[in-house]
């Protein structure tokens, strides 16, 4: 038998609102996908939800390819696409999972500050340095833009937690879940987060940008005492000074790329290796998925895309074995979703790794 949920019309935004008379829209899980502007076409409100996805459609610092601002919206429009039974969740949606209201004023500054910091990049690229006339202002312009966005973003997510949610971010670009990571950690719970990516994120203010989708992790371990561990996965493109710094901080555990092949090439397995990673983490977890962490066939018009990576079977697989550890999945974040209006891959692998994210994350609340 079909579960109904019954959604008064104007709980819908005005975009999508039914221009005819009717006072009250069905909700069919196994009908249509519904283009009602929330997340996988669900219907729940966030005061009634257990899971509350906010949105960060930000991209000024990115240093290759850009789009990642875009992503919340195509992501949208890709989730009403997908089925909702998930055997490792089965149901798990049924509790919950409601979508904030985006802020489009974000989207709006990170146009325009992703100007300036595209002229930095260049004259950093051209041999200029951080300090030259040129770039001074335009670098500081965009330092206080983003630290003003992961004050909107701290504050959106403070209000949600102290509502009691379970509170997870879509980018975006890897900056954007600091503001979500800093409100967890001022809760006063201890925590880990596992870090899926291509990148280590350990770069102290690179090109100048002291919030850098490239420094997160940096200034999570600088900031933010509450985060006991980082264990990076899937990890394969750093330069030396990153890598120097997980190796000697012991707050910081890798599960590279090249080391996970290698222990495949010899015979271990991938659940053997996921039991590890799932051991190396505390209770409590914040799980910040980079989707270039994944093969670039699942991404290929992420802004820094490289070869190798998990695929996406074996990152669902490790997720589950997190929550199959008897670990609490306390947030986490999908970013670096770049979609292209060609090709829309990104947005497809997009949505339904949040899917899995946003199941998971509640089946963990059950253990």
């Amino acid at each position: 038998m079909k579960e109904l949920h019954i959604v008064p019309d104007f709980f819908l935004p005005l975009s999508v609102q039914n221009p005819f008379p009717m006072e009250e829209k069905v909700f069919d899980p196994d009908g249509v996908g519904v283009a009602n502007g929330s997340y996988f076409g669900l219907p729940f409100e966030p005061e009634s939800a257990e899971l509350v996805l906010i949105s960060a459609p930000w991209d000024v610092t990115v240093s290759y390819g850009a789009g990642t601002a875009y992503a919340p919206d195509a992501i949208i429009e890709a989730s009403t696409q997908l089925d909702f039974y998930d055997p490792l969740a089965p149901g798990a949606w049924r509790r919950g999972i409601a979508t904030a209201d985006i802020d489009y004023t974000l989207l709006e500054t990170s146009v325009r500050l992703r100007n300036d910091a595209a002229r930095v990049i260049e004259h950093l690229e051209a041999g200029g340095t951080t300090t030259d006339d040129y770039v001074v202002r335009k670098i500081r312009r965009v330092n206080e833009g983003c630290a003003a966005m992961n004050a909107a973003v701290e504050e959106q997510a403070s209000r949600w937690l102290a509502e009691g949610k379970t509170v997870g971010l879509v980018g975006g670009d890897h900056s954007t879940p600091y503001g979500l990571i800093r409100a967890l950690a001022h809760r006063g719970e201890r925590f880990g987060i596992l870090h899926v990516d291509a990148h280590r994120d350990l770069r102290e203010a690179y090109e100048g940008f002291e919030y850098s989708h490239a420094s997160i992790m940096h200034n999570v371990l600088r900031d933010l005492p509450e985060v006991e561990r980082i264990v990076q996965v899937g990890v394969r493109d750093f330069c030396e000074s990153e890598e120097r710094l997980a190796a000697t901080c012991g707050r910081v555990t890798s599960f590279s790329d090249l080391e996970i092949a290698e222990a495949e090439f010899r015979g271990d397995t991938w659940d053997a290796q996921c039991r590890r990673i799932a051991e190396a983490l505390p209770e409590r977890v914040y799980v910040s998925f980079d989707i270039d962490g994944l093969s670039p066939d699942n991404c290929p018009h992420t802004g820094t895309p490289v070869p190798g990576g998990l695929s996406f079977n074996q990152a669902v697989w490790l997720l589950a074995t997190i929550v199959r550890s008897g670990r609490r999945i306390i947030g986490f974040d999908l970013v670096e979703v770049s979609p292209a209006a060609e090709d829309r891959t990104d947005a497809i692998v997009g949505a339904r790794m949040l899917w899995k994210l946003c199941g998971l994350t509640l089946e963990s609340a059950k253990i």
